[in-house]
């Protein structure tokens, strides 16, 4: 079921500089959606616009099927639903501690202070940072701040939760860390959409991908099927994600059969090495 979508969708920014381009976009209740591009694409710019931050100059945006205005009282409702959380975090934290950062948006939504607390013990502990509670926002580490920052949209409780390259300059451990917490929301029923130009992210987490370039979607579908399309990936700049090319060459040595599912992860490419069952 389409929870979320945009409808030629046309922005530039001041000067004349294009952004979006006719843009259309279909986002399925319950999924995660990689958002797959090079940088300077656009990508942000779009996650701007499904959260009602900017309006398009031409296009629409529905949820659930209806469009979404741009009065007080319309952006205010859209905002509860759709989540956002930017690349660098020290554009959304500002307040002194971990804890009042959290609250603000439960407590702008009209929540007594005893809800706007409960919310925010559930959203600190469901990014697995109630230790820092108490904390000074600019005395976290990079990771840290990302959590926060996410804590923060989940405290809204969004249907939708809207990600600008959510992995960008953590560590490994960091970003698996971040991606279990975000299965961890999808499972409870949060719809995840990430922003990212990295192929490898979009084959292990994502369950559908758009490709995006100059400013529009070229092709949307299953992450499975599309990000092993050489003649889209192509057209988009892309190269296809490692463990897919790994699944391929075992088909093609008869491995795996047709109807075998590409490894996904590390993991499961290594079953196949004859090391693995020594």
């Amino acid at each position: 079921m389409t929870l979320l979508e945009a409808h030629g969708l046309t922005y530039a920014y001041p000067g004349g500089v294009p952004a979006l381009s006719g843009l259309d976009l279909r986002v399925a209740r319950g999924r995660r959606l990689a958002i797959l591009g090079p940088n300077g694409a656009g990508k942000t710019t779009l996650l701007l616009h499904l959260n009602g931050t900017l309006r398009p100059l031409s296009g629409r945006v529905l949820l659930d099927g209806a469009v979404a205005g741009y009065s007080r009282a319309e952006l205010s409702g859209w905002r509860r639903r759709v989540g956002l959380v930017l690349q660098d975090a020290d554009d959304q934290l500002f307040a002194a501690s971990v804890a009042e950062d959290v609250s603000f948006g439960p407590l702008n939504l009209g929540l007594s202070d005893e809800e706007a607390r409960q919310r925010v013990v559930e959203a600190l502990a469901a990014l697995r940072i109630a230790d820092l509670a108490d904390r000074p926002t600019h005395m976290l580490s990079f990771g840290q701040k990302k959590r926060a920052a996410i804590a923060g949209a989940v405290a809204m409780r969004p249907e939708i939760l809207l990600l600008d390259e959510p992995t960008a300059g953590l560590d490994q451990h960091g970003a698996e860390l971040l991606l279990a917490v975000l299965l961890q929301l999808q499972a409870k029923g949060t719809t995840l959409v990430f922003t990212t130009h990295d192929v490898d992210l979009a084959w292990a987490f994502a369950d559908d991908v758009a490709l995006f370039r100059e400013g529009r979607v070229i092709a949307q579908g299953a992450a499975s099927e599309l990000l092993v399309d050489d003649a889209r990936m192509n057209e988009a700049g892309l190269k296809t994600p490692f463990l897919a090319r790994i699944g391929l060459k075992l088909r093609a040595c008869g491995v795996l059969s047709a109807a075998d599912p590409l490894p996904r992860d590390e993991e499961r490419a290594l079953e196949f090495l004859p090391l693995s069952h020594r």
